[in-house]
């Protein structure tokens, strides 16, 4: 990590052994951290985390004389000598009367040393979101009515670029790509998995041009354009780290860009299917599981529609993460479960898997934040929670 911190102090009287004081308070920081802390000039935000270090009482004048130099959010630092917890509030009341965020780091240096963790997990995410583009191709499918995010509002509380392209780019792209005939699977109908592969082929072309970090595409409209379908395309590309949802489904593909910043690793776009209140379990089902969560694979047709490329996989079990934002931003759902088998029922679309929640799946039912969700292997709900708190917050 790389955490820098600039300091605040009066030119009032201060204790005999405020530089002893001072040194030992930020050595015993830096131990609980097994990182050091960098002294910086008070502009100086080149870091994971910026603190600032109000050292003594009647620091207040001096920074707001240095306001102008100083960024959101506000981490302020204080060991309690010399009235120094006392200007840390004066200062963070400040800033909460004008809306504007902040927190005090004071406590013991083990606690002092969790939170710089934390928030240097935290702003790693928020800067990556703010780099990132994603596409939106072709609009939302008709059925997702409670999906559709305000561009404006994704910009301004994530600060991601969402990006309009029309499907038929897609469509050109494909009917004209050129693909070896060689097959990876020479018991799958040839003809299909060229179709397939055309559709990839145009996606990452797009993604290329576009300069995204992933996409969303209304994807039942292939089913009548280019009589195929995005699964298998949409299973390549996650699995090559580049994110996408199907059914233009941006909700979806703004969570499922926030699990791959957090967990480094590919995540299943599923549609909760079935709901065990008893046990507490869910089935979760969708024909786009990326090629590189799964144990083994093998492709079939999409589900709904009886053609074009679908990957039938296998998860494998043990503990994982299922998380949703809400259309409007305000709202998300996270558990912590179990991956507890893979299903092979001929009415769900292709990868199947019961997972056991740990928070109740009654909420699932009573509040929803949508019907997608993404589901990643490990455990990060803990992560998610301390990332969606911050930015929504």
């Amino acid at each position: 990590m790389n955490i820098k911190f600039s300091t605040f102090q009066s030119r009032l009287t201060h204790s005999p052994d405020f530089n002893n004081e001072t040194e030992k308070f930020i050595a015993d920081i830096e131990k609980s951290l097994c990182d050091k802390l960098h002294y910086a000039d008070l502009a100086d935000y080149d870091c994971d985390v910026k603190l600032i270090f109000v050292q003594t009482g009647g620091s207040e004048g001096y920074f707001l004389n240095s306001f102008d130099k100083l960024q959101e959010p506000y981490y302020i630092l204080t060991n309690g000598s010399n009235n120094s917890l006392a200007a840390s509030l004066e200062i963070l009341t400040y800033l909460n009367n004008r809306g504007i965020k902040g927190e005090i780091l004071h406590g013991g240096a083990e606690y002092i040393a969790e939170r710089i963790k934390t928030l240097a997990a935290v702003n790693k995410v928020k800067r990556q979101l703010k780099s990132a583009r994603l596409g939106v191709i072709g609009q939302p499918s008709n059925w997702l009515i409670s999906s559709v995010p305000d561009y404006g509002d994704v910009l301004r509380t994530l600060g991601v670029t969402l990006v309009n392209i029309p499907i038929s780019r897609v469509e050109e792209i494909s009917k004209n790509a050129v693909i070896s005939s060689k097959t990876d699977c020479p018991d799958f109908d040839r003809e299909e998995l060229t179709k397939a592969r055309q559709i990839q082929k145009a996606l990452e072309q797009i993604v290329c041009k576009e300069r995204l970090n992933g996409l969303t595409i209304r994807c039942f409209d292939l089913l009548t354009s280019l009589k195929s379908t995005g699964c298998l395309a949409l299973a390549e590309l996650n699995a090559k780290g580049i994110i996408g949802t199907c059914e233009g489904d941006i909700a979806a593909m703004l969570s499922m860009l926030i699990a791959r910043i957090i967990s480094g690793k590919s995540n299943f776009q599923a549609n909760p299917s079935r709901i065990d209140v008893n046990n507490n379990t869910v089935v979760f089902a969708h024909c786009t599981a990326p090629l590189d969560m799964l144990d083994k694979y093998k492709f079939d047709t999409h589900f709904e529609s009886g053609i074009g490329v679908a990957v039938k996989g296998e998860l494998h079990a043990g503990k994982a993460t299922v998380f949703r934002l809400s259309a409007d931003l305000k709202r998300y759902f996270v558990s912590s479960c179990d991956i507890v088998k893979n299903l092979s029922e001929t009415d769900l679309c292709r990868t199947q898997i019961a997972v056991r929640l740990d928070e109740p799946v009654t909420q699932l039912l009573t509040t929803p934040c949508g019907n997608h969700h993404i589901i990643m292997y490990g455990d990060y709900a803990r992560h998610i929670k301390l990332v969606m708190d911050s930015l929504l917050g």
